[in-house]
């Protein structure tokens, strides 16, 4: 197949088992032609993907963040934003705090935590960026000024309590947010009317000259089906959810085996 751009998720897709860019991917990114642009689309805030542009030779590439909430160019100028309205983000925290449910706020390029504890660490570890340390009531207030809400909220805690809070989010909320269920532990929060699939149509309208079918897009988790099916050709990691590869016109190596390079090596006629 003919391809104009690469976009793919980042954790689950992109990432080997160290979470960290593969040298045989680096390799073969670096020696595709800079117009054939590498768009990441991931949950993650935008530097939690600027340093993984740059380890593949494309520190400047647009990027679409938070799901689709928050779609950059390659100068980082913002060409849409939609967030969290704050009367919910506000229910969300009260709900988390029944169960003492960790919570974390972004906004732009912005990660707010409450409080150094092993969810924030791991985070950090595995985003390789560093939270503005704040009171969430402290960060409530400061968007209630210019009435701004969440790009994303993020809880994390015990699968059992995340359980629960997943379903009272979902009854309250439902038809106002996205909830993913990234890991048992973890529930990603975003704007029902974003997703990965409006953030690159905005970006591919805005700065190039093709579309959506002319992409290839690569992903591994329920915030992907979008994407893959929208695409010109979707592929699913061999890790990704069923439901992802139903959708998905390619099934390749697990994420942990380089699915992604495997693929476009082979598309390319570049694999030995």
């Amino acid at each position: 197949m003919y391809f104009k751009a690469i976009c793919s998720d980042v954790d689950g897709t992109l990432l080997n088992s160290e979470r960290d860019l593969s040298a045989r991917l680096k390799n073969l990114i670096q020696s595709l032609p800079k117009e054939i642009p590498l768009i990441l689309a991931s949950s993650r805030m935008p530097d939690a993907m600027r340093h993984l542009l740059k380890d593949l030779g494309r520190p400047s590439e647009p990027m679409v963040a938070y799901n689709g909430g928050l779609v950059l160019d390659e100068n980082s100028h913002v060409l849409d934003s939609v967030t969290i309205p704050l009367p919910i983000v506000h229910s969300i925290v009260e709900w988390a705090q029944k169960a003492d449910i960790h919570v974390s706020l972004f906004q732009g390029e912005n990660w707010y935590e409450a409080k150094e504890d092993y969810w924030s660490k791991r985070e950090i570890q595995n985003t390789k960026v560093k939270p503005t340390w704040m009171q969430t009531p402290d960060v409530l207030n400061l968007w209630s000024k210019d009435n701004s809400g969440a790009h994303k909220v993020m809880v994390m805690g015990d699968s059992n309590d995340i359980s629960w809070l997943f379903g009272e989010l979902h009854l309250l909320h439902g038809n106002d947010l996205h909830l993913y269920r990234s890991k048992d532990t973890y529930i990603e929060i975003a704007p029902r009317k974003i997703s990965k699939a409006t953030g690159l149509e905005v970006l591919l309208k805005s700065r190039f000259n093709f579309g959506m079918e002319d992409v290839i897009a690569f992903g591994d988790n329920y915030n992907d089906i979008d994407l893959l099916q929208k695409a010109g050709w979707g592929v699913a990691v061999a890790n990704a959810r069923p439901e992802v590869k139903a959708v998905a016109n390619e099934i390749t190596l697990h994420h942990k085996e380089d699915g992604v390079a495997e693929t476009l090596e082979r598309i390319l006629g570049t694999k030995s």
